[in-house]
């Protein structure tokens, strides 16, 4: 089983690139650029039908980590049960603080983004495009994060989490 060791980790791990959300370890592997010798993690985001190749010596400071503990991820439910924080910025400054808060890839900063662009059922309040777009980003990246601690189908993890906002 071949491993990094800065992260300890190995091929087949779980783990979250902040822009692009959970991915897997799929190899771990080496190549001869401009005849220096470079490690590179291969990661495999099924879902996006994309792979990604980053060197190892940059992978923690690229905000490379494994999935959240049950603890960290029970803060991130915890918030999505908070009211929403409602803030009277202009949209294009709230959209790029959202935006910044999902790549963070902190699953906290991004149940905060769910939680306050949700919009109950029984809402007369409409929704602009771009509004739902970052939603359903946020939503995506922390439920893929939830199915992949809690082992559950990202179908199922994705209705658990709108049930907690719709309480």
């Amino acid at each position: 089983m071949k491993k990094n060791d800065e992260l300890s980790l190995e091929v087949g791990d779980l783990v979250v690139y902040p822009i692009y959300g959970v991915g897997e370890i799929e190899n771990f592997d080496s190549y001869n650029i401009d005849g220096s010798q470079q490690d590179f993690i291969l990661i495999n985001f099924k879902q996006d039908k994309m792979k990604l190749r980053i060197p190892k010596d940059k992978a923690s400071n690229s905000g490379l980590r494994k999935l959240s503990n049950k603890n960290r991820l029970s803060k991130a439910l915890e918030v999505l049960a908070e009211k929403p924080s409602i803030k009277k910025d202009m949209w294009i400054k709230r959209a790029k603080e959202y935006e910044k808060n999902i790549n963070s890839g902190d699953p906290v900063l991004i149940a905060e983004v769910v939680r306050d662009l949700h919009k109950k059922e029984d809402s007369l309040e409409q929704q602009s495009y771009s509004e739902r777009q970052i939603y359903l980003t946020a939503l995506n990246r922390l439920s893929n994060e939830y199915a992949a601690v809690q082992n559950l189908e990202k179908k199922s993890a994705k209705s658990k989490l709108e049930e907690l906002l719709n309480q």
